[in-house]
């Protein structure tokens, strides 16, 4: 998996660096059929990406989130599934809360995975059974997502924002965030100590977060508590809880109680 990984590298390196020109030069904003925004910089990256890697693997299959769907990566062993710029609002907004999110995945299990924050240089890379490695490729300000008081649970800003997740604060600080993929990173580099959202996701959101928060010696699941697969025929996805493998275990146990429960809350008819 040397070989992916190298050419995975190689590709999101030259998708990073376009889309900072873009952020700096200027881009379009769309919005989506489900108001969710997309750039012009999503789908140069995209196009970057899809380029570079079906060029070099003919035979695998693609998911992406700026790619209409085709039904024949599911008849395939090895699936590329792509988020070219997770975090899209923040990148509008000019915040340093976005990534490239990339994971081969094979028979459902992510083997290869790298995330790419080009505005801080940060780049986290995985092959499964081989650990985490993070380079830092610019000498920049890193966000700070670390509490002295309680342990860091990234969260969706939405969700903080109407509630939802008031029951994890006596035991957890819960920080916004606007990727998650970015958030699953900072987990498998110990920069944070949970992720949960108990609202809905997609696979390419979290296929590359997955690999590297397991590598870490971490925890990755649906909210409900559910082990996660990959390239199914819906990529989307109830939800996600990601512990570090150090989290203290009575915050570890509160989160994963609070996460089963909200998702099983919202999966009952009414």
């Amino acid at each position: 998996m040397d070989y992916e990984l190298t050419i995975l590298s190689q590709a999101m390196s030259e998708a990073g660096r376009e889309a900072l020109r873009l952020a700096a030069a200027g881009f379009e904003t769309f919005t989506k059929p489900d108001q969710s925004p997309v750039t012009s910089a999503d789908l140069a990256v995209n196009q970057i990406l899809h380029d570079r890697l079906s060029t070099a693997f003919p035979e695998d299959g693609w998911l992406s989130e700026e790619t209409v769907d085709n039904e024949d990566r599911l008849s395939r062993k090895r699936v590329w599934i792509v988020d070219p710029i997770d975090g899209t609002r923040s990148f509008v907004r000019g915040l340093p809360e976005f990534c490239l999110s990339v994971a081969l995945v094979e028979n459902g299990v992510p083997t290869v995975a790298a995330i790419f924050n080009p505005a801080t240089g940060e780049f986290f890379s995985a092959i499964r059974g081989r650990g985490v490695q993070v380079e830092r490729l610019l000498d920049s300000t890193q966000p700070a997502f670390t509490s002295p008081e309680r342990p860091v649970a990234l969260v969706n800003p939405w969700e903080l924002r109407v509630g939802r997740l008031e029951g994890l604060q006596p035991h957890l600080h819960c920080r916004p965030i606007g990727s998650i993929a970015y958030a699953l990173a900072l987990v498998a580099s110990g920069q944070a100590d949970a992720v949960v959202t108990l609202a809905g996701g997609n696979e390419w959101d979290v296929a590359a977060g997955v690999l590297l928060v397991e590598e870490s010696g971490g925890r990755a699941t649906t909210a409900a508590g559910h082990p996660v697969t990959f390239n199914r025929a819906d990529p989307r996805l109830p939800g996600t809880l990601a512990i570090a493998a150090a989290l203290p275990t009575s915050a570890r146990t509160h989160l994963i109680q609070h996460s089963i429960a909200a998702a099983a809350v919202r999966s009952t008819p009414l």
